[in-house]
């Protein structure tokens, strides 16, 4: 009977983790493993920048491969991540790589619902955890508006308009409070409704080359007034 029920126990803990996707990579991890250590191996000089964020950071060198031919950058963006997968991998895909400047774009996707329901406040947790470790490891800490959004392709019944207002409130009142780099590319981007200018999207959501080329400059002036080029 004992050995019955154990057998059960157990196939009811498989089940589980086969709906969950407990012990899959939730957070993608394996995603730069060989990259961060070919990075760390190379031994060289340059101060790094890494760009830790979603598709619209991995996406960037495909729409403009120049920006990210600066040696300096570091592409860390997963497409489709939420901030507590993010932060699950921060320290491998950020600290661990001795950057000099981190710069966080997230949150757009948690909005979205990417990873579940969550609240505004829950993201803003995730992504000042992200930023207080990177201060606590010496690396300085740009954070970036959350770009405007006024519908999402793949989750047409949320309206995210009042979420990105508020969260974006929220990261600017913390770099303010905390004497981090704010990075607007909300107010450079947003149309009369406070979604993407269609001039710097394809979908509404994902900026095309002339939106990258609205944020680099931005990013770059931000980054350059936090090392005192």
């Amino acid at each position: 009977m004992v050995k019955h029920l154990q057998i059960i126990f157990l196939s009811i803990i498989l089940s589980s983790v086969a709906v969950t996707g407990f012990g899959q990579d939730w957070a993608n991890l394996s995603r730069y493993q060989m990259d961060n250590q070919a990075l760390r191996e190379s031994n060289t000089e340059t101060p790094k920048v890494v760009f830790m964020g979603n598709s619209i950071t991995e996406g960037w060198p495909g729409h403009q491969p120049a920006f990210f031919q600066n040696p300096a950058y570091i592409n860390r963006g997963i497409s489709g991540q939420t901030t507590p997968q993010m932060l699950v991998r921060f320290r491998q895909d950020v600290i661990a790589l001795q950057p000099v400047a981190v710069v966080i774009l997230a949150g757009i996707n948690d909005i979205a619902g990417n990873t579940g329901p969550t609240t505004v406040a829950a993201i803003m947790d995730n992504i000042t955890s992200m930023a207080e470790l990177a201060k606590a490891n010496g690396i300085e800490v740009l954070l970036c508006s959350v770009l405007p959004a006024a519908a999402f392709p793949w989750a047409p019944d949320i309206e995210p308009v009042a979420e990105v207002l508020a969260l974006n409130q929220m990261i600017k009142a913390y770099c303010r409070a905390n004497n981090f780099t704010y990075v607007d590319y909300f107010s450079a981007m947003a149309d009369a409704e406070n979604g993407l200018q269609a001039a710097l999207t394809y979908d509404g959501v994902h900026p095309n080359k002339a939106g990258y080329e609205v944020m680099g400059p931005l990013v770059e002036a931000a980054i350059d007034g936090v090392l005192g080029k």
